[in-house]
């Protein structure tokens, strides 16, 4: 399987840890999660496993990219060669990766966390990519199916939680993320020590697969106000107006959302966005098209018509086909629209 990665889920690996810090929170650690398996150290999934080592778990990682795995090692933290040897030494398990293949593939394939089905250590897994609510539950009936090798606490079998993310690296790398969490109440309840130690705002969906349903939710709203608001501004630059105008008066209206305020798409009318660096980082533009598709067979699976979803997927798909696949999706107002930067 293919991961993307940048030079920056390298190099954070390379800040020194406070083992002074580590060995003080692993006291006050619950017993159930103090050993944490980590699959998936992409931009994303190398900040989370390094906020858990700094707040004091024991963690062991796992990842095809021999750089980012050296850099762990190099530090002292555990590495293993596949996704089951981190599953025998691990009380939870946690899997950050891009598609719902690779999930698939971690957790049912050759020497994959299931190990084939039989009786496993962890008491609980949990999933933070972005995934279809359907894969998510065929992942959790296989969890749920498997047998505990230790009963822990009050578990008989293994659980799983599907707990997607939002607030990008920048959350990641700063601890701020807010998780989506689908799955059995009692199993998120006992995870919130571990959810703390990488965001601040937890919200409980429901049963498995809504975790995962409220993220494609989430990222299809996403890419429908970014259009909408990039529109306006290539409306507005073709009627006279400069984005940095329209932005005011967005911000101070009815227009004001996360891609006015927050996530500018206009070149030099917001500092520290993607689009003040020729849209690299942030969330890649391919990243954005695979879950609108995923939003789009969800939308089929339930027999509902959703034509922006379409439009939107359509749209960001042409933008990887004509080379922007790893630029930011805020690209879409200078790569689709065609918008002119505010000089």
């Amino acid at each position: 399987m293919v991961i993307y990665r940048s030079r920056s889920a390298v190099t954070l690996i390379k800040s020194s840890y406070s083992y002074s810090v580590r060995r003080f929170c692993s006291s006050i650690i619950p017993t159930h999660l103090q050993k944490v398996g980590f699959i998936g150290l992409g931009n994303m999934g190398s900040r989370m496993a390094n906020n858990l080592i700094k707040a004091g778990y024991n963690v062991a990682v796992h990842d095809i990219n021999v750089s980012v795995i050296k850099m762990f090692s190099d530090k002292g933290i555990t590495v293993k060669g596949t996704p089951m040897e981190v599953a025998e030494i691990s009380d939870v398990v946690i899997t950050m990766l891009p598609s719902p293949s690779h999930v698939l593939n971690v957790y049912t394939g050759p020497n994959g966390l299931l190990n084939g089905g039989h009786a496993v250590k962890p008491w609980l897994f949990i999933d933070s990519s972005t995934i279809d609510p359907q894969t998510t539950r065929k992942i959790s009936s296989a969890v749920s199916n498997c047998a505990l090798i230790e009963k822990k606490d009050s578990w008989a079998t293994p659980v799983m939680l599907d707990a997607p993310v939002s607030g990008g690296v920048p959350a990641a790398e700063a601890g701020t993320l807010t998780f989506m969490v689908g799955g059995p109440e009692e199993a998120y309840k006992a995870a919130n020590h571990l959810f703390s130690s990488m965001g601040k705002n937890t919200i409980y969906c429901g049963s498995s697969g809504t975790g995962s349903a409220a993220k494609i939710c989430n990222n299809l709203a996403m890419a429908v106000s970014m259009l909408g608001v990039s529109e306006a501004f290539v409306l507005g630059q073709s009627l006279g107006i400069t984005a940095t105008t329209l932005t005011k008066i967005f911000n101070s209206s009815s227009a004001r959302c996360w891609s006015s305020d927050t996530y500018n798409p206009v070149p030099g009318v917001m500092e520290g966005v993607p689009s003040s660096r020729n849209y690299d980082g942030g969330f890649a533009s391919t990243l954005m098209a695979k879950d609108l598709n995923l939003a789009s067979e969800s939308a089929k699976e339930v027999g509902l018509n959703c034509p922006l979803t379409s439009e939107a997927k359509d749209i960001f798909t042409k933008l990887c086909d004509e080379g922007h696949g790893r630029k930011d999706f805020s690209c879409v107002f200078r790569h689709f629209y065609s918008g002119k930067d505010e000089l």
